[in-house]
């Protein structure tokens, strides 16, 4: 099958549309979980890191098998994997909602994320392909990234008024019709669309991602409560795999992910950036609704007002952010993004902010625009200038980064919350443990604000057409693994 008929731009229009459904019920089930953690914790008896796993399942799942389903989607049909990921997704909310104790909500977390697996790059491979030009691509991007806005500004308060009216499993109902909405919408307007050129499927590099991501992220979550030789072994593993894929997947005339990918700058920067700022969300949200419920005492509903600070700048910034790249390029929004992130965090780090209504507020600000500004020129960075056939990888790539970014940020700062914390009162030692937890958050943001500089300049953009061409090139394709 050809790639994505040219459609009429409100066909183009409602296709976008389509897609932000489904980025809205995975990102708000992510904001909504947030809110309803202390309510899971008091039920379940949880401890600090059965909570990072009530989170962490879902986002581990998701980050190993984004690349397969991108990969699957070009290759059988976008539209397909799209519509069995609502499928998917939706029955697993469901499962969530009657989750009799910890261990089984964190297995039908599994569930949900294999079905969200196969939603937002493949949506995001759907846009590629739908929206060619590239300045109406930029804002298109942009508008999805507002989506994200929207969940944050919606999910707290959406999550805090169900938690406290009809309980916690309430949070997974509202996915029931969207998600079916979304799938009706698909199956009327949604043209398929593939790939050219269908890839084989790369078992052993899938099974290595796998271990990788699942044996690292045990290892961060449980070195506070396990000894050294339960944890290290899994880091031992986790390296082992990661030594592996780096020497098997050049090998491959198909791989799961094209190490050549990384050759341009552009595309390895949106990388890195994609982990740092979702790892800097990842351990914002767990910190923070921490701190207001159980430390401030506050209810779920008014935990979800006070996030509204950081919610609403990241749905003003993003359409902004995506206008900006459209017209200017990533390089001024990545600027800002990572100057109001590290800002934000140094304001914790430095003046406990959180300790103070003025400064808390003020916090929540400079990430939220922070954060708004960050997601439309890592998608836009990570699809430009690769060749159309390879889109569903390489956004893939960019969302495999955002998952991998928000499991390492929960784990790490949670790991060090928990150590922090130990067996003292919670109220009382929350703000000096979660203090190297915000020192975290501060150095990922300067990590987007320093690798963001590095990697949008001419320099860069030489990589980025160069590593095009040799992907594009009949020399390149004729090449042996060896060669490449």
């Amino acid at each position: 099958m050809a790639p994505m008929p040219e459609l009429s731009h409100g066909r183009r229009m409602l296709v976008l549309a389509i897609c932000c459904m489904s980025l809205l019920i995975v990102s708000l089930d992510n904001t909504v979980l947030n809110v309803a953690l202390p309510a899971m914790q008091r039920e379940f008896h949880a401890s600090t890191s059965g909570l990072q796993w009530t989170i962490d399942a879902y986002t581990l799942v998701l980050a190993s098998l984004l690349m397969l389903a991108g990969s699957t989607a070009d290759r059988i049909g976008r539209r397909r994997v799209f519509m069995a990921g609502l499928v998917v997704f939706t029955l697993g909310s469901v499962l969530c909602s009657l989750a009799p104790d910890l261990p089984s909500l964190v297995a039908f977390r599994t569930v949900q994320a294999v079905g969200g697996s196969m939603l937002n790059p493949v949506a995001m491979s759907i846009i590629t392909n739908t929206f060619t030009d590239r300045r109406e691509r930029a804002r298109a991007i942009g508008a999805w990234g507002a989506v994200v806005g929207i969940s944050m500004a919606a999910g707290p308060l959406v999550g805090g008024l169900l938690v406290e009216s009809v309980g916690w499993r309430a949070i997974f109902w509202i996915n029931l019709p969207v998600g079916l909405a979304a799938l009706l919408l698909t199956w009327r307007f949604v043209p398929e669309s593939r790939a050219p050129k269908a890839r084989r499927p790369d078992p052993v590099g899938q099974l290595l991602v796998i271990v990788l991501f699942g044996s690292l992220t045990y290892a961060i979550i449980e070195a506070p409560h396990a000894a050294l030789a339960v944890t290290a072994p899994f880091a031992a593993v986790a390296l082992a795999a990661l030594l592996a894929l780096l020497r098997y997947e050049p090998r491959r005339p198909e791989p799961l992910i094209d190490l050549r990918f990384f050759r341009s700058a552009p595309f390895s920067g949106a990388t890195v950036i994609a982990v740092s700022a979702f790892a800097a969300l990842g351990g914002f949200l767990f910190l923070s609704t921490l701190y207001l419920q159980n430390v401030r005492g506050l209810s779920a509903l008014e935990a979800g007002l006070w996030m509204l600070p950081m919610a609403v700048p990241t749905f003003l910034c993003a359409p902004l952010s995506g206008r900006l790249v459209g017209s200017r390029g990533p390089r001024l929004p990545l600027l800002v993004a990572g100057g109001a992130m590290t800002a934000s965090g140094l304001l914790f780090a430095l003046f406990e902010a959180e300790t103070s209504d003025t400064t808390l507020f003020l916090g929540y600000v400079l990430f939220g625009i922070g954060f708004g500004f960050v997601n439309a020129p890592i998608t836009n960075t990570a699809v430009s200038g690769m060749p159309t056939a390879q889109a569903g990888v390489a956004s893939a790539v960019a969302s495999t980064s955002r998952q991998l970014g928000q499991t390492l940020g929960v784990a790490v700062v949670g790991a060090v919350l928990a150590a922090g914390v130990g067996s003292s009162s919670y109220a009382d030692a929350f703000v000096p443990a979660a203090r190297p937890g915000w020192w975290i958050l501060a150095a990922c943001g300067l990590s987007v604000l320093l690798v963001g500089a590095l990697t949008s300049g001419r320099w860069a953009r030489a990589t980025a057409e160069r590593t095009a061409g040799r992907l594009t090139s009949p020399e390149t394709r004729r090449a042996t693994p060896a060669d490449v």
